[in-house]
């Protein structure tokens, strides 16, 4: 008899045996578990709005997006381009309410002003932008996903005393930014092809300030979050502009939401304004990619009953190992290799295409509810969507590997399962809510097979974002493939160990369990 076929054999044996009506039943709860408690977020979430909400804005490939900010601009046709010189950026941080009764001068670190070249006044629609940040030098960036970085500038911002100049040219669909400190001697910042630009855009002068993010730790709790209103300014002088038309004025607006805080009402409102060759734009928001900060839902928190349904799969898989030795304990035949091989493929088989069938069926049906119930969700590429299905389904058969691993080396039921449930549902549930600090949390998805579950992550975390990014809020610290490589390592170095433990063959065929 051929290998092959002692393995098929092996493998229909444990098949028969893995269908007893307990087991099926335990896999079957942790599908449902996965789709209701699921299903049952979804339901349990709605918009909350006084009238009909407003709707997202959404980028140029159809994510969502920020769009908020300070403009000064006219018409530029296709080609032309427009130079300023800036000479002093500054800013207000406020305190959020209820009391806003502490005002700081300063910028935050991406505080925006300078230049920029869109696709009219509409939030979501296609722009480059080139401009000086409070703390990270003069950037170039186009459609809300792409920064390029150019010189770092006096202490990553502006002074009175060190101006930067700034230079936006438009060729058809491609616009190039130059920056140059003397205005003299001009530095490529970048290039960006922003298709399907139409003839006319609007081109200008901009600001605008992002929430200024504190995180408050207490002991070895997770960090609470505390947001401040900020707002920017940027003044500037010697604007030339090319390519608009010579009896075009400038027109002030704002994108999106303005001038609702007291501190727009009552001290300093954002606009533009033009005074003595000087034209100064103060503004607040951001313009980038939007994020699980900004209050859209990630595809993956429909994935909240996955803890649940790890928790049953592993006490399945470190039974069906402890059974099999309890069985050879009492004088039956002897655990084999082979049979811990065959054992392993079919609870990895089992619990992939349950898990499959599970997160095949909630995430879709949930993400559907929610935007159903006026929430807004981050979307994802196909790609993406079934990479989350896919991997997570894996990282459950492989966690079930792992579990059977341990119930055979260990043995006994009573040991094996808190030893598999500390390993690897603890480190999970831990870290996916806000019981821990922030570093605990990502040192746990480094080093534990928790970190195998990055593979549900969709979220991206972007440099040009001032966010928490942390497990808690969803945003594991390996990529997916690399927490997937971590869960593999462990299933296979307690595979490999259990297996060493055991036979080669026994003196007669096991009957399955």
């Amino acid at each position: 008899m051929s290998s092959t076929h002692t393995t098929l054999h092996a493998v229909h044996r444990e098949w028969t045996g893995f269908r007893r009506p307990g087991r099926l039943v335990a896999m079957a709860t942790a599908a449902l578990a996965v789709v209701v408690l699921g299903l049952l977020y979804a339901f349990g979430n709605h918009a909350s709005c006084d009238g009909p909400c407003p709707v997202d804005p959404t980028g140029p490939d159809g994510s969502l997006v920020n769009d908020q900010f300070s403009f000064m601009h006219q018409d530029l046709g296709e080609n032309g381009g427009i130079t300023v010189r800036m000479t002093s950026m500054k800013g207000t941080i406020t305190y959020p309410p209820p009391h806003h009764d502490q005002l700081v001068p300063g910028l935050v670190p991406w505080a925006k002003a300078g230049i920029l070249i869109k696709d009219g006044t509409r939030q979501g629609s296609s722009y480059a932008a080139l401009m000086v940040t409070g703390g990270h030098g003069v950037r170039m960036q186009y459609d809300y996903l792409h920064d390029i970085a150019g010189s770092a500038g006096d202490g990553g911002g502006v002074s009175d005393r060190a101006p930067r100049w700034l230079r936006l040219t438009r060729s058809g669909d491609t616009v190039t930014g130059h920056e140059s400190a003397d205005g003299k001697r001009w530095t490529k910042v970048g290039t960006a092809r922003l298709p399907g630009l139409p003839v006319t855009v609007q081109v200008g002068l901009f600001a605008t300030s992002p929430g200024d993010l504190t995180l408050r730790r207490a002991g070895l709790g997770a960090a609470t979050e505390q947001v401040r209103w900020t707002q920017a300014g940027g003044v500037f002088d010697h604007v030339g502009l090319k390519g608009t038309a010579k009896t075009a004025g400038w027109r002030s607006d704002t994108v999106g939401e303005a001038n609702r805080t007291d501190w727009e009402k009552y001290f300093q409102a954002s606009g533009a304004v033009e005074r003595n060759g000087t034209i100064t734009v103060t503004g607040s928001g951001d313009i980038g990619p939007a994020g699980a900060e900004d209050g859209a839902r990630p595809v993956e928190r429909t994935l909240g009953g996955l803890a649940l349904a790890l928790l049953v799969v592993l006490v399945v898989a470190v039974r069906l190992a402890t059974s099999a030795h309890r069985r050879e304990a009492t004088g039956g035949a002897p655990v084999t290799r082979a049979e811990l091989g065959a054992k392993a493929i079919v609870v990895a088989g089992v619990t992939f295409v349950t898990g499959l069938l599970a997160l095949g069926i909630v995430m879709p049906v949930g993400v559907t509810v929610l935007k159903g119930n006026g929430v807004p969700v981050l979307g994802v590429s196909a790609l993406t969507g079934a990479r989350v299905v896919v991997g997570t389904a894996a990282a459950l058969a492989l966690a079930a590997v792992l579990g059977l691993a341990v119930g055979s080396l260990l043995r006994r039921a009573r040991a094996a399962i808190p030893v598999a449930v500390l390993t690897i549902v603890v480190p999970y549930v831990a870290t996916s809510f806000p019981l821990l600090a922030d570093g605990l949390s990502q040192w746990l998805l480094r080093v534990t097979p928790a970190a195998g579950f990055t593979t549900q992550q969709s979220l991206v975390a972007h440099p040009q974002v001032t966010a928490h990014y942390a497990p808690s809020t969803g945003y594991f610290p390996l990529p997916w493939w690399a927490g997937a490589g971590v869960l593999v390592v462990y299933v296979v170095v307690l595979l490999g160990l259990a297996l060493r433990r055991l036979p080669e063959s026994g003196a007669r065929s096991p009957a399955p369990l």
